[in-house]
């Protein structure tokens, strides 16, 4: 049974969990009644990051433009441009016995695609979560629901997984940004 976290609530994944080590990330999401004219596109990315909360380079950055780590441990399934359906609009595996001993967290956000040239935002998104799965037999492990809590934001740093003390540990984080994804690039030490 998942445990349902709420915004800055923790919970350890591995401990007493020897074999863990294969997770799915999902991302879900609606967008309420829009009638823009443009489509609602939501992206979602890994950044995996050092003890500094910085991506050593381009290429931890994992999203639809490069959809997987130079490890191999964290591969992004593909973009969803509409988010249409039920259940994941977008997927994320790890695989945590690849991921190289100088990352120390990897935090999975959601940013709107050209969101400032639509006049899209955060404030237009229902029902938004991620979900974290053991791939090895489907149970969802954490879900944490994000609330309406964002109503001008373009990005969203919904939540991290972290090593401690030999454990990985996920953390509901939910916060959100202006300036979409370039923003949050440069939030986490990239050139955007």
């Amino acid at each position: 049974m998942a445990v349902n976290l709420r915004k800055g609530q923790k919970v350890d994944l591995t401990k007493g969990k020897a074999g863990l080590t294969k997770l799915l990330v999902g991302l879900g999401w609606d967008t309420n009644r829009y009638d823009g004219g443009s489509d609602f596109d939501l992206d979602a990315a890994a950044f995996l990051l050092g003890t500094d909360g910085r991506a050593a380079k381009e290429q931890n950055f994992v999203y639809y433009n490069n959809l997987e780590d130079p490890s191999g441990a964290v591969k992004h399934l593909g973009d969803n441009r509409t988010g249409e359906g039920e259940g994941d609009d977008e997927q994320i595996t790890i695989d945590l016995s690849l991921v190289p001993p100088d990352v120390d967290k990897i935090d999975f956000t959601a940013t709107i695609f050209e969101a400032d040239e639509r006049g899209q935002n955060f404030g237009q998104v229902s029902n938004a979560y991620i979900r974290v799965v053991d791939e090895s037999n489907g149970e969802e492990l954490v879900r944490f629901d994000l609330g309406e809590d964002f109503s001008i934001e373009t990005a969203v740093v919904v939540g991290e997984l972290y090593r401690h003390a030999g454990e990985w540990k996920f953390n509901a984080i939910g916060s959100g940004f202006q300036g979409g994804l370039a923003a949050l690039v440069r939030n986490f030490g990239l050139d955007a």
